[in-house]
């Protein structure tokens, strides 16, 4: 079959390797769609993976092929992309996120981008027939976006600031006016971006490059402030940004993977005390039988309360990645995802 395969840092090919021989707890996977998220640019041309050569790819969705459980047969199905050991104290309170010593697809062992892969059958989420497989490939990022949208802690008619506008803040967004927030601020640094959020709904999205950040925030919020902020960049600068938005006694949420140290101002930090703020955290999605925001991403596709499609900008097949991952690399366009597709 044929793949994307990293060999070393800078060196993805597309190859030829033998389609899997699934093991007794897993099913192959015929993958339909996969995206390319922002962590595979650093992934492939900075960082690589944890050892070479591996297929790269998390965020996917396809049709079951093979499988010892014959009723699993041509399901639909998105996947959990994270193999917990199932062992530690993590694990046996369903915190898989947190597991000791996971594994991971498309990093730690062999992901999407390929005609096939084998997959644990415990990480499947199944599709209802009415979501399209480009849609389903977006369950990762849309279950990351509830997670940390859960963690804001907003409620109707408060105010949302998020910093950094992609998918997953696009979603956060759509959640957000979906549980009646009075005003949902986005932020970014370009016209295209601010120019596309608009387009998709939110008329509060600004350049902070071109208008004062604190003056707009101030003028939506009677000089409060807004009651929380998700921080989606991995900066100090926005990081800063959201400390100075927030109001006395709101959240931010931590969700940036950092590009590099983060140091704050003297100032900057004086605001997490004197406003007695919450700073939180947040990374991946929870996937068990006590909170499952798979299942709740599902159930938000099928009820028109988040639309993953609108956000999805370019659509490629695997030969064509030199295009795909060029066109991410050196931000030659604008995009939001970026996806493959298998026909």
């Amino acid at each position: 079959m044929k793949a994307l395969n990293l060999y070393s840092v800078g060196d993805l090919r597309y190859d030829d390797i033998p389609i899997p021989v699934i093991k007794d707890d897993e099913v192959l996977l015929k993958i339909k769609a996969v995206g390319i998220c922002g962590s595979d640019i650093p992934r492939v041309f900075e960082k690589g993976t944890y050892h070479f050569p591996t297929v790269i790819g998390h965020e996917f969705a396809g049709k079951v092929v093979k499988a010892h459980n014959r009723v699993l047969l041509n399901k639909k199905a998105a996947v959990f992309p994270l193999i917990p050991c199932g062992k530690c104290a993590a694990c046996k309170t369903g915190k898989y996120a947190q597991c000791d010593n996971y594994d991971y697809y498309g990093s730690r062992r062999n992901g999407a981008m390929s005609e096939y892969l084998a997959v644990k059958e415990n990480n499947l989420v199944f599709i209802p027939d009415g979501i399209s497989y480009d849609a389903a490939a977006m369950c990762e990022p849309a279950s990351v976006a509830l997670h940390a949208f859960k963690k804001t802690r907003v409620v109707k008619n408060d105010a949302l600031l998020i910093w950094g506008i992609g998918p997953i803040a696009m979603i956060i967004a759509q959640l957000a006016r979906a549980a009646g927030l009075k005003n949902i601020i986005l932020v970014a640094r370009s016209d295209e971006r601010v120019k596309f959020a608009q387009k998709m709904g939110f008329p509060f999205s600004i350049n902070t490059l071109k208008k004062d950040l604190n003056k707009f925030v101030d003028s939506l919020t009677n000089n409060k402030g807004v009651d929380a902020c998700v921080e989606g960049t991995g900066t100090a600068s926005s990081l800063e940004g959201c400390l100075s938005c927030v109001k006395n006694f709101g959240t931010i949420v931590a969700m940036g993977n950092p590009v590099g140290s983060i140091e704050l101002s003297q100032q900057a930090y004086w605001k997490i005390l004197r406003k007695e703020l919450s700073l939180v955290g947040t990374w991946n999605s929870n996937f068990n039988n006590m909170e499952n925001d798979w299942k709740e991403v599902i159930s938000a596709i099928s009820e028109n309360i988040i639309q993953l499609e609108p956000l999805i900008t370019h659509r490629f097949t695997l030969q064509e990645y030199q295009n795909a991952f060029s066109l991410m690399k050196e931000k030659k366009e604008f995009y939001c995802k970026v996806m493959f597709i298998n026909k």
